[in-house]
């Protein structure tokens, strides 16, 4: 049973940064594949960026892809998403998530988080 709990969230102006925790507990953090979903209101969850189980490798959404960054630290059972160059867009409920494999799929992980607020003003 792996338990996660997003942390980071909050209200930035258009352009700035945040950077999202995903603190989890239990001993099986690093055979966990990690990943980052986000809700706006009315529309569907959508993957945002995904971190292999070593860390090694890394996916994002194209809507993302050079503006967010997504590390892990097995040492510490944190998952981290680092967001730049924020757009109101980008507002969201941004979710963390773990799974044998995660990929943008969002039926496909096994634990979730409870969610944190994003708010990109403009």
């Amino acid at each position: 049973q792996v338990q996660l709990v997003e942390s980071g969230g909050g209200l930035v102006q258009a352009g700035g940064s945040l950077r999202l925790s995903c603190a989890a507990s239990g001993r099986t953090f690093s055979r966990n594949a990690m990943g980052w979903f986000r809700q706006a209101p009315g529309k569907e969850r959508e993957f945002v960026a995904a971190i292999t189980r070593s860390g090694h490798n890394t996916n994002y959404a194209d809507s993302v892809k050079g503006r967010f960054t997504i590390s892990r630290d097995n040492a510490k059972n944190v998952m981290y998403l680092q967001m730049n160059s924020l757009k109101p867009g980008d507002t969201a409920v941004y979710y963390c998530a773990a799974g044998v494999i995660i990929t943008s799929n969002p039926s496909q992980p096994t634990y979730w988080g409870q969610g944190t607020q994003v708010t990109v003003s403009s």
